[in-house]
């Protein structure tokens, strides 16, 4: 993946929302477009580009700390950013985002499979739970990039089980998670926790939690 970084073809419009192209070409384009345009098309690789195993979808969302959060305010302040399904495309997303380190507030990125939502209900994730790694201040880019490069690359070897993965900028430290469908399967929560600690590269001090989703609904 980290080679393929730099083979980035520049046509970026393809999947940006914010699209340089003129205004007045814009209006014109969105008058001639039939207006029944509402089914959305399926992301897919595109000629002679690398196809992952799965779609996934970058979403970001940004809350007022001190606001109590209910699931459906949650789900209000949650921006699908975009989904992508090879290589090339994902690098496409990726190189325009800014870099957790450089988020400020309480901000989160997710990068989950298609068609599962960043939250606890979504029934790819209830029954499941995530590990938690609290970082120091410093470390959130460089940490986030390998999770994501190491999710994308299927280097978890757990089948189906990975749902996601999260970085929350908070203001004492940063916290990143990797979500997974089943909480109760201890071999493959072991085996999540030991790739975490490989491709993070983490100090050997570095604590690690596993919290059900349940325990954090409640």
């Amino acid at each position: 993946l980290a080679r393929l970084k730099d083979d980035d073809s520049g046509d970026h419009d393809q999947n940006e929302e914010n699209n340089t192209q003129k205004d007045s070409e814009k209006e014109k384009n969105d008058r001639e477009k039939p207006q029944s345009t509402t089914k959305r098309k399926a992301v897919v690789p595109g000629p002679a580009e690398h196809p992952l195993q799965y779609n996934y979808t970058f979403w970001y969302s940004r809350r007022t700390p001190g606001r109590p959060t209910s699931s459906q305010s949650y789900e209000q302040n949650i921006k699908q950013i975009g989904t992508f399904a090879s290589v090339e495309q994902f690098w496409r997303f990726y190189s325009h985002m800014v870099r957790p380190g450089d988020l400020t507030g309480h901000s989160d990125f997710h990068l989950f499979k298609e068609g599962i939502k960043p939250m606890w209900e979504d029934d790819a994730n209830k029954n499941g739970g995530k590990w938690i790694i609290r970082l120091r201040k410093g470390l959130a880019s460089r940490c986030w990039e390998n999770l994501i490069l190491a999710m994308l690359g299927e280097q978890f070897m757990v089948g189906e089980e990975i749902c996601g993965a999260v970085v929350s900028v908070r203001f004492q430290e940063d916290i990143i998670s990797i979500w997974n469908k089943t909480a109760s399967d201890q071999a493959t929560t072991a085996r999540i926790r030991d790739t975490l600690r490989r491709v993070l590269n983490l100090p050997p001090n570095t604590i690690m939690e596993y919290k059900t989703h349940t325990d954090s609904i409640k």
